[in-house]
């Protein structure tokens, strides 16, 4: 037995296109029944593969796969196949042939829409008749009981009163029942609007699709079994985690059950069907080497008139440069697009297992999966475990006079953690989304979980100070005293760490000095922000901490300053 893994471009550098085309044309065909048995799923595309079995003759012949999606990749194509006997699989020819039409009528879904609307006809027929009855009664009512006696003379005075009691309930009623009519009517309306939006469309006409044929060669009548894979857009999967943090007392330490998710959608024009899903953080539709980086001249620079009179001389046009430094183009599919933009819908939940390499990690979802191709999401478990944090009350007082609990942990995972989003739940409580971006094995993850209103903080300034320069000449200063006070209440030691900033300069003609009734910061600066320095401290049950910030600044009279927030880096 012989197989082969050929893609079409691999196979026609073997035979030759006069070969190969009689070697196709004069074969007998052979239909390949098939099902789709796995999909690797990447987070812009995905692979699948077929199984199906044939009947091979003796002699040459092809194996015809029809009705794959037009956005499959010839060239991805591979095939491979088994028998008891021997025999080989020769050229692989991609076809693209126009798909059957269909009527995307669902017979239910039209019965219902013409019920409804004989019921909305026959409502508004209803409605139109109890219009007219309530104008009646209402011209009857403008006559007045001094018309309403016989000959068109006055009702006797003591009959007036039963002539108004009679008028008032039939209009009640007649409101009563135009009421009902037209609410009926809504619900009606919105029951079509629904279906409506729920009919399936109709398939564009002569869509079309791609059939695959295989030359196979074989000594004698056998039963082969055939793999066909290939890669197509319109799938994807997006990471999704969820931190589920118990803070635990006195005696219990805080943990947090880490949830890794992911949601996978498709579109592929192919429905999944019980199959075996690996998903794969590898991304297939991107570049697979670094950009090259062209040279860079520098020249003086010429007038705007000498480049109109060599514009002139030039008898084409120059084509358009692309300015240094603009970056470089970075497309979505238009399949990722559609398929993000769909509504997520929960799906049954099944856990994955993880198989990290050294360049990418997959996870092996379990069981087998069905996924339709109307870009509905289907949800899975790639991994969960718990973890035990380090707790910290973070307060930036001079943003906001609260204290924020978050727990830090280090990612101990083979795999990465991929950008995506994380639910949050506090003590059973949910308490909202936050976002993770790249998470290396080893790198350390911080999750914010609301606020702590068991800690109370307060910041007040103390002093400010500012001169006005006498003369020409004289140094402006400017000087700034704060005082924050936390007081916990909770019933055992949290940890806190308060953050205060002071100015920074650039210039040599502004200076910033820190005064030295400023409490010792614990970091005089945090990693790289500038300017900002930390106090990290255990506050006891019941116990309150007072930290003073005090700093003064120099710079010309003559100038006035600006204060410009810089963004982190």
């Amino acid at each position: 037995m012989t197989s082969r893994r050929l893609s079409p471009y691999a196979a026609a550098m073997i035979l030759t296109p006069g070969l190969l085309a009689s070697t196709l044309a004069g074969a007998a065909e052979i239909e390949l029944s098939s099902r789709i048995d796995r999909v690797t799923v990447y987070p812009d595309g995905a692979v699948v593969t077929r199984l199906g079995k044939a009947q091979l003759m003796a002699g040459a012949s092809q194996i015809v796969l029809r009705g794959l999606p037009a956005s499959v990749d010839p060239a991805s194509i591979r095939v491979e196949g088994q028998a008891e006997g021997a025999f080989s699989i020769g050229a692989v020819d991609v076809r693209l042939v126009p798909g059957e039409v269909r009527t995307g009528l669902d017979p239910a879904i039209e019965s219902k829409l013409k019920t409804l609307r004989e019921e909305k006809a026959m409502l508004e027929g209803r409605a139109a008749a109890i219009e007219a009855k309530r104008g009646t009664i209402e011209r009857f009512g403008q006559a007045g009981p001094d018309k309403l006696g016989p000959d068109g003379k006055a009702l006797p005075l003591a009959d007036w009163p039963a002539v108004f009691d009679a008028i008032g309930t039939a209009l009640v009623k007649v409101h009563e029942e135009l009421r009902s009519v037209r609410g009926r009517r809504s619900e009606v309306e919105a029951e079509i609007a629904a279906l409506e939006r729920a009919r399936p469309q109709p398939g564009r006409p002569g869509a079309p699709r791609r059939d695959v044929a295989i030359a196979v060669e074989s000594q004698g009548s056998l039963a082969a079994e055939i793999s066909v894979s290939y890669r197509v857009s319109g799938a994807n999967w997006l990471p999704g985690y969820e931190a589920r943090l118990s803070t635990g007392g006195p005696t219990a330490k805080p943990e947090i059950l880490f949830v890794r998710r992911a949601e996978l959608r498709q579109r592929t024009g192919e429905d999944w069907g019980d199959v075996a899903v690996t998903l794969s953080t590898t991304r297939t539709a991107g570049g697979t080497r670094a950009p090259d980086l062209p040279p860079m001249q520098v020249a003086f620079f010429e007038p705007p008139v000498v480049y109109e009179n060599r514009a002139k001389a030039t008898a084409a046009p120059a084509a358009p440069q692309r300015p240094f430094g603009s970056g470089f183009d970075k497309t979505i599919s238009l399949e990722d697009r559609v398929a993000r933009a769909e509504p997520a819908r929960q799906a049954e939940v099944q856990t994955a297992q993880i198989e990290a390499g050294a360049y990418q990690a997959s996870f092996q979802v379990p069981g087998r999966v069905s996924v339709p191709q109307d870009g509905s999401s289907r949800a899975v478990v790639l991994s969960q475990g718990t973890i035990a944090p380090a707790l910290t009350a973070r307060i930036s007082p001079e943003l906001e006079e609260r204290a924020y609990l978050e727990a830090a942990f280090t990612h101990e995972q083979e795999a990465p953690l991929l950008p995506g989003e994380v639910f949050l739940h506090r003590n059973g409580a949910y308490i909202g989304k936050g976002r993770l971006g790249l998470v290396a094995p080893g790198d350390k993850v911080e999750l914010g979980f609301g606020a702590d209103d068991k800690l109370k903080v307060t910041r007040a300034p103390v002093r400010r100070r500012e001169n006005d320069p006498g003369w020409l000449g004289q140094t402006r200063t400017d000087l700034r005293e704060f005082k924050t006070v936390v007081k916990s209440l909770h019933a055992q030691a949290v940890k806190v760490m308060l953050s205060e900033r002071i100015p920074f300069s650039e210039s040599s003609a502004i200076t910033v000095e820190t005064l030295p009734q400023t409490t010792p910061p614990t970091e005089k600066q945090v990693g790289d922000k500038r300017g900002v320095m930390a106090w990290s401290f255990d506050l006891p049950a019941g116990a309150e901490k007072e930290i003073r910030l005090a700093y003064r600044i120099k710079w010309p009279g003559d100038r006035d300053l600006s204060f410009e927030a810089k963004p982190v880096r």
